[in-house]
Order: structure tokens, then C-alpha cells, then sequence
């Protein structure tokens, strides 16, 4: 490919004013600003070395990772480093591949201060990108239009792709630290590695004696580096353990463990560094290898002493083989592997922490999430986020399903598959194990059809579910939990990062209940505690709901990073409801007069009357309206109309002039409660076997956007929000309600709102009550004292949902 960019590029007229004279202000050279569009093409995330700091001598560097951004300006690429001062914008997924930048701030980057690394010198041009503006939503595929385009100038790789600012030849995945990244993870061993495949092939040593002579000083073959050839089949591999750290220069800071055996016992295989890149996507449980060239050393984690054998690419330079099973001599085939499957009956006496195997027909796949790996590190780093998602199989020998929470594995293709289905087990070993042959046999009398139609994807989910009774939560929890304030609810949620998921708990009283339906945005149903949320003429701004404006926004690495500061207004975190008209139940339990119900449809309830059809005026026109009328005992119900006319006259032969026993005065209603609509991914979606790839795509970190998610039928038609008032400080938060959600518990209980916020769904044993009825029951929540638990999951870039998993009321 031809480095040579057009001379018109946009780099070229932008970049050239950035080059320093000659003489010693050499790395002076003043910033300059692109005025035009920018694409971001690729971005790349590695972890700094010892060497890293001298690139960023104005920066204050927070965290391990630096960034390499490949920007296009449509005619030629470039390659640049992110300033750790907008690190945050990549953590938060705003910053991602597809994106369109503007006015984005360059300054020439050293490159000659840090020879040990390899993708930085001083022939190169080098750049570091130190402020921004996003302008408009990520375009993926317009990012992968770009990659064929020329380098400006020397920007480009000299040859592999490697990072800028740190001694690596590998970068890491944008979202956890266990998968591989790039194109140099080889799927095939490499060809100088290939041996020739011989017949009756013999081992020169066996597990048995390595440990003998490493232990017990039996035979002098374990000291030093072992010439002699081992043949051991694997039986487990571990994923990927990255271990750079920010004092080291490390090239390839990565390690892997292979569980091996041979018919003399079993014993642990090391792969450490550049091994790992050619190797580990080769190696997989079930084959046999040939080692040569190793080295056997203390396994200090095992317990009594025991050895491992450590493989690495010089000192020396390990050999590796695998070798099809028909080459090894009879007598020294290492034994299959063994498994040890239970069922789903069988799991429910299995004692906690043991290990089993198991196999089931996969019903539900839940979207990636990350949590962190623990409140901090030794070393004062922030602890690793760990990338898991939940699924649920089913095998038919009880009602309880498997739940697995899957963490990653370093297979991201796989996972990718991971789809409700009816899976084919044919090339497996285990598949002639009794409890396999039996669960085949179940999977072969279901209907595809029927198991798909039920099967979901995605969505908020918890497992397992949480106690239903205060007692219980605040015993699970070790004592009372940590409340928060309502405004440091705010800053811990505006602290999390891409699909973080975190549970907060909070002492709050319920002042308004929503029901919308997804897609229908114009008409809800809520009910509202007058004395909290109708003692102004209007509610207030929410600032902090996260939502980007449609013009573009600046960002400038700061030169500290303090934490943000919370707002001091109420702030929405859930994601949408739209228009809908409920059906009309039967007479529902009337609200207190401290309280106002409010339906966004034109219905009138009491005694029946006709429709008077009014012409509004344009003020009127401006504004929703509200029917106020007068029921018994001076209660007040208010019937809000949602759209901005005045009354939708549904009857065109309806009488104009019939004006009889309509006493309804019309007032001006206050504003729409201004909750953002629910996310997408925040409902499940029903499995759509057609288009199973985009919705994993849906799933997957960094490919579910709002957008791409919405053409996809969900599970559940509404949902409710529910806006609470922290008792501490005031501070006004709305959380997303799923009483209905498939995945929550379903005990008995009154359904009352008391007993469904304590269980988090609706009883099994009655029917659930309507959006309508349960709008106007309401008012059970005056005054109510609650310990509420949130869930809250930051979903990229503007959102950020928080769901209400449990509600319990405080006595005393």
C-alpha cells in the first residue's frame, strides 16, 4: 500500500503549520486545530510502560491504558495518541470507532525519548490528539469504508501494527483484559514449529518422572532446560491472564494455563508471553501435544508441592507439536478427558464451590455487562473491570434452569454465538456419556418452533434474585448496607464506565408512578403525590439525564481529573416511554386527596357524558390540557390529554350541539412528567433467529446501540418509572420498575404495591393488576418510607439506566 497521501488532504493543509523549525524548540511547535470532519477509523487501547510519561509531559496520567486513535479524512488515515486526559471519553464508549469529530486539536508528540519502543521514532511523524468534538452518532461501517485508504506522510506502520507509546507488540481489547486483539493471535501454529508426523511415536519422559526428579532429586533430567520429549494430552486451558504492569517493559505481557496428562498423572503447562500469540489459539482441550525445550519449576499455588513446566519463545526457545492421536504408541496414548455432567435436578444438591459440567438447551442470553474484579488494588490501580454475560439452559429433568454467569473465556467469536438454539453436540467426546444421551434424547422430542418463540435476549437482569424481605437483605449484606444521599447516588453514577453494572441502596418516598409502553411516547399513565410534585407550575430540569445534544460537544483533557461534581437538581437515568391508549378496566380504588391520578387519554370517569368538540385557540394549542372533575368526597381525578390539541374528537357524526350534563371546566395542566424514554436494552427482546447475528452484535460490548436495537420486538409491552425523593437530602431520582419482567420472581403475595415493590414482580397466584388499576393504587406510596436498591448500568455514550429491583418498607 502506497503511503503517499493526496496533497489536498485535509492532514496535509492542517497538519504542515504544526512543524517546528529547526533548532531548540524542537518539541515547541504550537497546537493546531482542524476545522473540517474527521472520521475515527480504528481505536486501539494498550497499557503504558516505564517509558510511557515522557510522551505526555503536560499530562497527568490516571490509569494504566493509553490509546492510539486511526482518524480519516476521507482521502488519506492517520495514526495519533489520545491524550489521557480524554481517556474518559473512550470509557464511557462516546469516543468509538464510526464516530465523526470536529475541531479537533493536534500538537506534535516526542518520539525519539523512548527507543525501546517499537512503533515510535524520530523519522515518523507522530502526533497526539489533545481536545475534540463529537458531532453525531458513531457510524461503524463507515469506519470500516476507511481502512484502505493511504497513510499521510510516515504516519503509517513501518511494518506490524504496534503502539505508539509503550515497549508492546500487542494491544489489549477495548473492554477487558482476557481476550486477544488483532490480527497477530495466530489460529495456526507457526510452519517452522510443524513436525513431521511419525508412527508409534514414543515419549522420552514421562509427568511422573519430571516431578520425581524436580522433587525428589531421582533422576538430573529436570534441572535447567529439558531436551527430552513429552507427549501429554490437554485436558483444560485457562483463559488469557494479562499482566503488564506500568514499571515493566514487557513486550507481550500475557500467560496461559494448560491442565495436561499423560497415563503417569497430570500436571500444569505454562505459555508465557509471545508464546501465547502463536499458540493459544491453536491449542484446545482434547489434543495431544509434543513438548520439547522447556523448563520445570516450583508450582508454588498448588497444595502439597507440586511442579509446572514453563514454555517460553528464548531461554529457550520452546518446541511445540500437536500430534494426531494415530502417531502415538499404544501404550503411552494419554487417557480421554473426563467430565463430570449434572443435570439441573442434580445441581440443586451440589455443595457450593464444586466443580461440574453441564449441557442444557440454551433459552436466554443476557447482554454483556462489566462489574469490577474488587474495591481496589494493592498498587493503588482502579480494580480490572471483568466482562460476563448470564444465560439460562434448560435440560427438561426439573422446572429450575441452569443459570451460568459466563465471564470471558478469550474465545469473543464464540461468544458472539452464543444464541438460543438447538445445538449439535456430534463431534464432542462426551456426547456417549449417559447424562449427554439422555438430555439428546429430551432436545429431540422439543419443537424448534415452539422453544424459539419463548426464547429472549438481553435486557436488564438480575440473578440471583434478591430477598423479599429487609431482614433478609440487610443479613445478606452483612449488616446494614451504606446508604447514599441522593446527590452521591449521582456522583457514583456518573463515575461508572461502559456497561459497568453496579447495585446502590437509598432511603427514599415515592412521589410520581408512570406506565408508558416502549414506541408510544406521546400517552402515559401516572399518578403523582400533589404535595411533592404539583407544588410548582412545572417540574423541574433534569441536567443530569445524560442525554447529547444534538450540537456538538468540546472536549479538553483537564490538567487534573477531580471527580464530577453532582448536580443539585433532580436527575432521570431510565430509558423511554411512548404513546399508547390503556384499555379501561373496572372501577379502580379511588386516590387519596392528597394525591392526583392522571391518564394521558381523553376518558372521563363518574357519570357518563358526551363530548363537547372545542376549537382551540393557538395558545391553547401550545399547551396539554387537563379535564378536572369533581368526584365524591371532594376527590380530585385528573384525566390529562397528552397531545398538544386540545381534545381528539374520535367520532366525526358525534353531536356538536348537545351540551347537556357537560359541567367539565378545562385549565391549563402541567407539563409531561420529563422522563427519557426506556432504553432499549434495558427491555429483553424476543429471539429473532433470522437476524440472530445482528442481535448479538446487539449484545456484545461496544456493538448494542440504541438505534440498531430498536427494530427488534421486545418482550414486554410497558413499564413503569417511579420517581423518588431521597429522605436525606431531597434529591430526586427516577428509576425504571419491571414488575412484569420475565426474569424476575414470581411468589405469592397480596399485589399490593408494598408486596410488588418487596418481590420486585407481580404474585403467580392472581392475575396482575392492570397499568390502570395499579396507576390508581398508587397512592398506597404516600408517604411510605422505603429502603429502595438500584441497579444501575451505564449503557454508552448519553445513557445510563437505573432499575428498581426491590423496594422495602420501613416500619420504624
Amino acid at each position: 500500500m502506497s503511503n503517499m497521501a493526496a496533497p489536498d488532504c485535509v492532514f496535509h493543509r492542517t497538519l504542515t503549520r504544526s512543524r517546528p523549525g529547526p533548532g531548540p524548540g524542537l518539541n515547541k511547535a504550537s497546537p493546531v486545530v482542524c476545522r473540517e470532519f474527521l472520521f475515527l477509523v480504528e481505536l486501539q487501547r494498550y497499557s503504558r510502560d516505564q517509558g510511557s510519561s515522557v510522551y505526555f509531559p503536560q499530562a497527568v496520567l490516571h490509569g494504566d491504558d493509553l490509546y492510539d486513535v486511526t482518524l480519516s479524512d476521507g482521502d488519506c488515515r492517520l495514526r495519533v495518541t489520545l491524550d489521557p486526559g480524554l481517556n474518559r471519553l473512550v470509557e464511557r464508549n462516546l469516543l468509538q470507532p464510526g464516530a465523526t469529530l470536529c475541531d479537533a486539536t493536534f500538537i506534535p508528540a516526542m518520539s525519539a525519548q523512548h527507543p525501546a519502543c517499537p512503533g515510535a521514532s524520530a523519522e515518523r511523524d507522530s502526533f497526539r490528539l489533545v481536545s475534540v468534538q463529537l458531532s453525531g452518532e458513531a457510524d461503524e461501517g463507515r469506519s470500516l469504508r476507511q481502512d484502505s485508504l493511504p497513510w499521510y506522510r510516515s504516519s503509517g506502520p513501518a511494518g506490524a501494527l504496534v503502539p505508539l507509546r509503550a515497549n508492546r507488540i500487542v494491544f489489549l481489547p477495548l473492554w477487558n483484559n482476557v481476550d486477544y486483539s488483532g490480527g497477530g493471535w495466530r489460529e495456526t501454529p507457526p510452519a517452522e514449529e510443524e513436525e513431521e508426523e511419525e508412527e508409534a511415536r514414543r515419549p522420552a519422559v514421562t509427568v511422573s518422572e519430571l516431578r520425581d526428579s524436580f522433587l525428589f532429586g531421582r533422576r538430573a533430567i529436570a534441572r535447567g532446560a529439558v531436551q527430552h520429549q513429552l507427549i501429554v494430552r490437554i485436558i483444560n486451558k485457562s483463559h488469557l491472564m494479562y499482566f503488564g504492569k506500568t514499571d515493566r517493559n514487557c513486550e507481550c505481557p500475557y500467560k496461559a494455563v494448560l491442565e495436561v496428562c499423560d497415563r503417569t498423572g497430570s500436571v500444569c503447562v505454562v505459555l508465557w508471553n509471545s508464546v501465547c500469540v502463536s499458540w493459544y489459539q491453536r491449542l484446545k482441550p482434547g489434543d495431544i501435544i509434543s513438548l520439547r525445550r522447556y523448563r520445570v519449576k516450583r508450582h508454588y499455588e498448588a497444595e502439597p508441592e507440586d511442579i509446572e513446566i514453563s514454555v517460553n519463545s528464548r531461554n529457550p526457545a520452546a518446541r511445540i507439536a500437536v500430534l494426531p492421536e494415530s502417531s502415538v504408541s499404544p501404550e503411552y496414548l494419554p487417557p480421554a478427558p473426563t467430565y463430570s455432567f449434572y443435570n439441573s435436578a442434580e445441581l440443586l444438591d451440589r455443595p457450593h464451590g464444586a466443580e461440574c459440567d453441564v449441557i442444557g438447551l440454551l433459552t436466554f442470553c443476557g447482554r454483556a455487562e462489566r462489574m469490577r474484579s474488587g474495591e481496589g488494588c494493592h498498587d493503588g490501580r482502579r480494580a480490572e473491570l471483568r466482562e460476563y454475560h448470564w444465560l439460562r439452559l434448560e435440560d427438561g429433568t426439573s422446572d429450575q434452569p441452569i443459570m451460568v454467569k459466563l465471564f470471558s473465556t478469550s474465545q469473543p467469536d464464540t461468544h458472539l454465538k452464543l444464541h438460543p438454539r438447538l445445538g449439535h453436540h456430534s463431534e464432542m467426546s462426551y456426547r456417549r456419556l449417559r447424562p449427554v444421551r439422555l438430555f439428546l434424547q429430551w432436545l429431540r422430542g422439543r419443537d424448534d418452533g415452539q422453544v424459539l418463540s419463548r426464547a429472549l435476549i438481553g435486557g436488564f437482569f438480575i440473578y440471583p434474585p434478591p430477598p423479599v424481605s429487609l431482614e433478609t437483605y440487610m443479613k445478606d449484606q452483612r449488616g446494614a448496607p451504606r446508604f447514599l444521599r441522593g446527590a452521591e447516588l449521582q456522583g457514583e453514577v456518573t463515575r461508572l464506565c461502559y456497561r459497568e453494572r453496579r447495585a446502590f441502596c437509598i432511603q427514599a418516598a415515592v412521589t410520581m408512578v408512570t406506565y408508558s409502553r416502549r414506541g408510544e411516547e406521546d400517552h402515559c399513565l401516572f399518578w403523582t403525590d400533589r404535595a411533592s410534585s404539583l407544588s410548582s407550575s412545572s417540574p423541574r430540569p433534569s441536567p443530569s439525564s445524560f442525554s447529547l445534544p444534538s450540537t456538538p460537544r468540546s472536549f479538553r483533557p483537564p490538567l487534573s481529573s477531580p471527580s464530577p461534581r453532582p448536580s443539585p437538581s433532580s436527575f432521570s437515568l431510565p430509558s423511554t416511554p411512548r404513546s399508547f391508549r390503556p384499555p379501561l378496566s373496572s372501577p379502580s380504588p379511588r386516590p387519596s386527596p392528597s394525591s392526583a391520578v392522571s391518564q394521558l387519554s381523553a376518558h372521563r370517569s363518574g357519570k357518563s357524558c358526551k363530548k363537547r368538540k372545542m376549537v382551540p385557540t393557538e395558545s391553547q394549542k401550545r399547551r396539554p390540557l387537563v379535564t378536572v372533575q369533581a368526584g365524591q368526597n371532594n376527590d380530585t381525578v385528573i384525566l390529562f390529554e397528552a397531545s398538544m390539541e386540545f381534545l381528539e374528537n374520535s367520532n366525526a357524526d358525534e353531536d356538536d350541539d348537545d351540551d347537556d350534563g357537560d359541567t367539565s371546566s378545562f385549565v391549563t395542566a402541567p407539563l409531561l412528567p420529563p422522563f427519557p424514554p426506556v432504553a432499549v436494552e434495558t427491555l429483553p427482546m424476543r429471539y429473532n433467529h433470522t437476524r440472530r447475528e445482528e442481535q448479538a452484535v446487539v449484545l456484545a460490548m461496544g456493538g448494542g446501540r440504541a438505534t440498531a436495537a430498536d427494530s427488534f420486538d421486545s418482550a414486554l409491552e410497558g413499564y413503569y418509572t417511579l420517581r423518588l425523593r431521597a429522605l436525606s437530602d431531597g434529591e430526586s431520582i427516577d428509576a425504571v420498575f419491571l414488575p412484569h419482567s420475565p426474569s424476575a420472581p414470581l411468589a405469592p403475595h397480596s399485589n399490593t404495591w408494598t408486596s410488588i415493590l418487596s418481590h420486585g414482580a407481580f404474585s403467580s397466584h392472581t392475575p396482575p393488576p392492570s397499568p390502570v388499576d395499579l396507576i390508581n393504587m398508587a397512592a398506597q406510596l404516600s408517604n411510605q418510607r422505603l429502603v429502595c436498591v438500584l441497579e444501575a448500568c451505564h449503557l454508552g455514550g448519553d445513557t445510563t439506566e437505573l432499575v428498581l429491583s426491590r423496594a422495602f418498607h420501613l416500619t420504624h
